[in-house]
This record gives C-alpha cells, sequence and structure tokens, in this order.
C-alpha cells in the first residue's frame, strides 16, 4: 500500500474528539444527545403522579480541593467532602444528578468561601430549584506552639460551611475544636488525681461581620480544662496536666463558657454549641448543648 494511502486510511479511522460542555452561569442547559435517529429520553422530567415534593435530592460525599482563608497565610488548600441538593416540585420524577458535578467542575479553580452563594445560584438556575443547599466538611490545620517549650507543630480541626439560597442566603460556620476536660466531681472526691479525658466541642455561628476560624478556635478552646497540642516536650505536659488539675470543668461547664464568650461578640448573630466529653472512667459518653439567636 503507498504511504499516502495508508495516511489517508488511517486519518479516516481515528475517533472524532469530543468536547466537555460545562454549565458556566448563564448557558443554556445542554440538550439531550441523539443516538442514531432518535432522541434520548429524560426520565427525570416524567411526571410522578404521587403529589409529594421533596426537601432535598443531590449528591452527596464528592471529595473535592478547596481554598479557605488562613488568618497567618492568607489562604489554605485542603480537600473537602461535599454535599450539594436542591428542592424537586412533587411532579418531576428525578433529579438531574450530573449537573451537580458540571457546576462544581465548572468553579474548581474557585471553591471557596465568597463563591459559595454564586455556586448555590447556579444550582437553583441549572436545576430548575426554589432552594438549594451547599455543605463541605473539611480538615484545617493551625500551627501551635507548645505552652512552655515553644516547640511548633501543625494542630488538625475538622471545620464545616453550610450554605442554602431560597430567597435569600444563608451561612453557617462549623468548628469541632478537641479540649481537655477534667471532672470537678473527680478531683473533690479524690485523695489525690482526677480522672480526665479528650472532649470535643462542636460550635455552629452566624455571623454579621467575617471571623477567622483561629479566633473561634482560641475561643472555644479557652471553654475547657486546658487545650489539647500535637507536639508537647515534658515541661508542656507538666504544664497542662496541672493547668487541667486547676481548671476543672463539667460539660455543663464547657457549654456555658462558650455562651459566655459567644454572646459578647457582636458579630454573630446565631450560635449553636456542644460539649461530648469521652468519659475515661465511663462506657458512656457525656454531653451538652446550648443554642441561641441573639435577633
Amino acid at each position: 500500500m503507498k504511504d499516502n494511502e495508508m495516511q489517508q486510511e488511517m486519518t479516516a479511522a481515528k475517533i472524532p474528539e469530543r468536547r466537555s460542555s460545562v454549565p458556566g452561569p448563564g448557558s443554556p442547559v445542554p440538550t439531550p444527545r441523539s443516538a442514531g435517529s432518535r432522541s434520548l429520553s429524560d426520565v427525570q422530567l416524567t411526571r410522578d403522579t404521587r403529589n409529594i415534593p421533596i426537601g432535598k435530592v443531590g449528591v452527596k460525599d464528592i471529595s473535592y480541593p478547596i481554598v479557605v482563608m488562613d488568618k497567618n497565610r492568607s489562604f489554605q488548600s485542603t480537600v473537602a467532602r461535599i454535599n450539594m441538593y436542591v428542592d424537586l416540585p412533587h411532579h418531576f420524577k428525578g433529579t438531574h444528578m450530573s449537573r451537580f458535578v458540571e457546576i462544581l467542575n465548572y468553579y474548581r479553580e474557585e471553591i471557596a468561601l465568597d463563591k459559595m452563594e454564586t455556586i448555590l445560584a447556579s444550582m437553583k438556575e441549572k436545576l430548575g430549584a426554589s432552594s438549594a443547599h451547599l455543605e463541605m466538611e473539611f480538615p484545617y490545620f493551625v500551627e501551635k506552639s507548645a505552652p512552655v517549650s515553644r516547640a511548633k507543630s501543625l494542630m488538625e480541626y475538622t471545620c464545616t460551611f453550610s450554605a442554602s439560597l431560597s430567597d435569600s442566603f444563608d451561612f453557617v460556620l462549623g468548628i469541632k475544636v478537641p479540649v481537655t476536660s477534667l471532672c470537678p466531681c473527680s478531683r473533690e472526691l479524690s485523695s489525690y488525681g482526677a480522672h480526665n479525658q479528650r472532649s470535643i466541642m462542636t460550635v455552629q455561628v452566624r455571623y454579621s461581620e467575617f471571623i477567622w476560624i483561629e479566633d473561634l478556635i482560641e475561643i472555644i478552646e479557652e471553654c475547657g480544662s486546658s487545650p489539647v497540642y500535637s507536639l508537647l516536650k515534658r515541661e508542656d505536659e507538666k504544664f497542662v496536666t496541672e493547668r487541667a488539675y486547676e481548671n476543672p470543668r463539667f460539660v455543663e461547664d464547657m457549654v456555658r463558657e462558650a455562651t459566655v464568650r459567644l454572646q459578647s461578640m457582636d458579630n454573630i448573630t446565631w450560635f449553636s454549641v456542644e460539649a461530648e466529653n469521652f468519659e475515661s472512667i465511663h462506657k458512656h459518653s457525656a454531653y451538652a448543648a446550648i443554642e441561641r439567636s441573639k435577633s
């Protein structure tokens, strides 16, 4: 076979290039592609006769990179577990699940706090919904210095962004903060020592002015018997042990201390705080929670 004939045959055998179409703001929703001489049916848009609307439907637990504002380093890149939902009217059989991922991919270089309302608006538009919800849970790292040696290490905190858009935009910042708690009752009853344990304090806030994750962590750490650190030398361990003993706290004390501090912050409009002690001498945990609206 001649060279030019072989080249023509190879060219004709090439698979045509497929270009991905990602729906950006204001772009039309893609129409179904044709399969041969007929179009593929859109089953989700068929009518449902049970007359039951759905409050939330969508995709859950997508692992995706995001960018978070960092008080000390401007920005911090991390990986979030993302949930995306919209409402579904009673007359539609289903929603278009692929469009959630298409929207997320469109904003992949800009997934951050200041883009959440824009992403939610795109979800409402592309999915024909009246409300949209976006949830992100991610690890956030803060450099902490040990209390005596000043040895530095990174401490991980689990944070959440929860946002929704219907007629108005709503946003809640959440953080899980580990602390040490030492039992006041155990200290009072014992001739020496007292049982203590690691606890998790979970705080969620709505605010009128921006609040740094680091500042909220610092406020909540002061509500336990002692903060928790990733790295402690011997002199640090002595310090935090003695500090916890001198500052015993029930779960009730911890949520009340947090409430006093959060109530005094003018930029916080609503908050909830929970404390769970993973009891060292009991099979169960101890738990307390407070929620307050300041409006």
